[in-house]
């Protein structure tokens, strides 16, 4: 494959000790991305002190956008973030989850056209938290205590060649662990803002990436995260969107109509 430039999307709202532990997690990847977006969604300052404590530390590039906060509108700040890139290939995690020193290396590896990737995350227990952020930890072995679905944390990248490419909607696609082509995004218009509230952002713009005969593969055994336990976010939209995304599904849908490209013409 010829060479691809990354650019790595970070969503954020309000927690700048996870945002630390993701800084630190970018600072140790064996290959970095070449630009850093944060899309911040209306987070205080301590998030913006946050990010230039690390600004300088980095050797990439680092955007910082950030809109009003209104309430849960992580479409339209991923939409922002991903019209602003520079990149031909996005990876994108949350900003609640920690990447294994391989994380980008592993999406550039498994990377193939008209495909988007899809991983899965080993979640770090309530009991962990004191010492996640006092000690800043980014590394967990496999025994570490306070694992949840260990079996995750097993890298072994030969296993991964296992999984092919499907059309296949998986259960198992997260936005903390993902990553697809840039042009394949802007060819369903991203993601639709009229998904608002926690939930089905990212299945359904999956869903009309797959109508656009982009297939999807999953990472196992590389491509690891993990993400810090938090309290869930409200989830009553869910159902709205979860209808959007079912109209997506019956009616074959492409195209959303309010997605990123108005941000596009703003470039």
């Amino acid at each position: 494959m010829k060479y691809m430039s990354i650019s790595l999307v970070i969503p954020t709202y309000n927690w700048p000790e996870a945002l630390e532990l993701i800084f630190l997690s970018l600072l140790s990847q064996r290959v970095l991305p070449d630009e850093l977006i944060i899309a911040d969604d209306g987070s205080t300052r301590s998030t913006h002190e946050m990010i230039e404590k690390y600004r300088h530390q980095l050797k990439i590039p680092l955007v910082h956008l950030w809109q009003e906060d209104k309430g849960y509108r992580k479409s339209i700040i991923l939409n922002k973030a991903i019209a602003k890139a520079k990149g031909d290939y996005i990876i994108q995690i949350d900003g609640d989850c920690i990447m294994h020193e391989h994380f980008i290396s592993d999406h550039i590896s498994a990377s193939c056209k008209n495909t988007y990737l899809y991983g899965s995350r080993v979640n770090l227990n309530q009991e962990l938290l004191k010492e996640l952020f006092e000690e800043k930890k980014i590394k967990f072995p496999f025994f570490q205590p306070g694992l949840k679905r260990r079996t995750r944390n097993i890298r072994i990248p030969v296993l991964g060649k296992l999984f092919f490419r499907t059309k296949k909607l998986s259960k198992k696609i997260r936005g903390c662990n993902f990553s697809f082509w840039r042009k394949d995004f802007i060819a369903v218009n991203g993601y639709n803002e009229d998904i608002t509230g926690w939930g089905r952002e990212d299945s359904e713009l999956i869903v009309r990436m797959i109508n656009n005969s982009v297939l999807g593969k999953r990472l196992r055994y590389r491509g690891i995260v993990y993400h810090i336990h938090h309290t869930v976010r409200s989830s009553k939209k869910l159902d709205i969107n979860y209808d959007i995304q079912q109209q997506a599904i019956q009616k074959k849908v492409i195209f959303c109509e309010n997605g990123m490209d108005k941000y596009l013409k703003e470039i």
